[in-house]
């Protein structure tokens, strides 16, 4: 009776996880929607980047401070509270979208307070599920950044050409506040051991070099991933003459495709009893991905979509496993620490896609950025540990 308790309580704290997350990231995704709206209003394409990158460089400044108040006070209290502040943000960008600094300064606040479900929604999955099973876990709670990003996709470009930027914020602000209503109620923190074991637990960042590595190969792969999930619908429509519509489509059906990509990953590690040997076969993965679509571009190849499907599809397989290896890494009184600090440097590489990849599209086309994006997991492979590491019970 108790095994089955506990089991279906683990998969509740996943669902909640999964759909909290999801709305934050639907937050952090809405701007980079909004680029084709903005660029024909005569934004720059460069400082429409900058506005789509203003949520994730936010996420960066709290990510860590969120995973400390986890680490200190629970899950339950962070993602719900983080919720209601989102959804305050998100509102704040409404009344602001009249005004583009204003407009930044809001989405900024909102990726500062969306940051709470990032570690905190992964901890309480972490902490639910045994090792055997926290891939398959793992690999369906990181469902929720292309869930989020494929509904952005279906709705924000759509709504906001058809009736404004304010109308395109009102999904993202009632999905926060309804979930902030929902992880108040139904969150369960997991049982841990008691905090005076935590005293004599190590430094896992001192013990040994394997959470840095991860980190930076995260930073490295995150790149292509955000690359597709920002300029994809500019380059479909402006490269290769789509509709907004059938563009924002694709790009929604890619990032789907991409969400049962994790789940498959992470079930493949949990068989393999390994998480770094797939992120290998990932990274090269990655390069190969990014170079057919620098040719596609160059071609202009009919089967475009497709090509775009499997790159999205690759280049977020990665995060289930690398969060996965973090947490497992960190153990129970590190992981709140240690998947913010995951986060926070995903995040610096993620916010420097806008601004930085518009740069490079400006002076080399899409052909050229795909490729130059490409060399980073090429580099990440060199960088992945050749065995797992466990840090005491997560």
């Amino acid at each position: 009776m108790t095994t089955t308790v506990t089991t279906t309580r683990a998969w509740v704290m996943l669902a909640l996880g999964v759909a909290a997350q999801a709305a934050g990231t639907l937050v952090v995704s809405a701007p980079a929607f909004l680029i084709p709206l903005l660029t024909r209003q005569g934004m720059p394409l460069t400082a429409a980047g900058f506005l789509a990158g203003a949520p994730t460089f936010g996420m960066v400044l709290t990510l860590i401070a969120w995973g400390a108040v986890t680490d200190r006070h629970g899950e339950r209290v962070v993602i719900a509270g983080g919720l209601v502040l989102t959804a305050l943000a998100t509102t704040g960008a409404l009344l602001a979208a009249g005004n583009p600094v204003l407009l930044g300064v809001a989405f900024l606040a909102a990726g500062m307070t969306s940051a709470s479900t990032n570690a905190a929604s992964g901890r309480v999955v972490v902490g639910w599920f045994p090792k055997h099973r926290r891939g398959l876990a793992m690999g369906i709670r990181q469902m929720s950044q292309p869930l989020g990003v494929t509904l952005a996709a279906l709705t924000v470009p759509t709504i906001a050409g058809s009736a404004g930027v304010r109308a395109a914020l009102v999904l993202p602000i009632a999905l926060t506040a309804v979930l902030a209503v929902c992880c108040a109620l139904a969150v369960v923190d997991p049982p841990r051991p008691s905090r005076d074991a935590a005293e004599v637990v190590t430094n896992p960042y001192r013990e040994s070099a394997f959470l840095w590595r991860i980190h930076a190969v995260s930073v490295l792969l995150v790149v292509p991933q955000f690359t597709l999930s920002t300029y994809g619908l500019v380059w479909l429509t402006r490269d290769l003459g789509w509709s907004a519509l059938a563009a924002g489509v694709l790009v929604g059906a890619s990032q789907f495709v991409g969400a049962l990509g994790r789940i498959v990953v992470g079930v493949w590690s949990d068989r393999a009893g390994s998480r770094v040997g797939p992120l290998r076969v990932v990274a090269v993965s990655a390069a190969v991905v990014m170079g057919v679509l620098a040719a596609v571009d160059a071609t202009h190849l009919a089967a475009a979509a497709v090509f775009l499907v499997v790159a999205t599809a690759v280049t977020v397989a990665d995060n289930g496993l690398a969060f996965t290896s973090v947490a497992e890494a960190a153990g129970p009184h590190w992981s709140g620490r240690a998947l913010g600090a995951q986060n926070t440097g995903q995040f610096v590489a993620a916010s420097a896609v806008g601004p930085g990849v518009g740069a490079l599209v400006g002076a080399v086309g899409f052909a050229g950025s795909f490729l130059v994006v490409a060399a980073l997991p090429v580099v990440a492979l060199a960088l992945v540990p050749r065995r797992d590491r466990e840090h005491g019970p997560a």
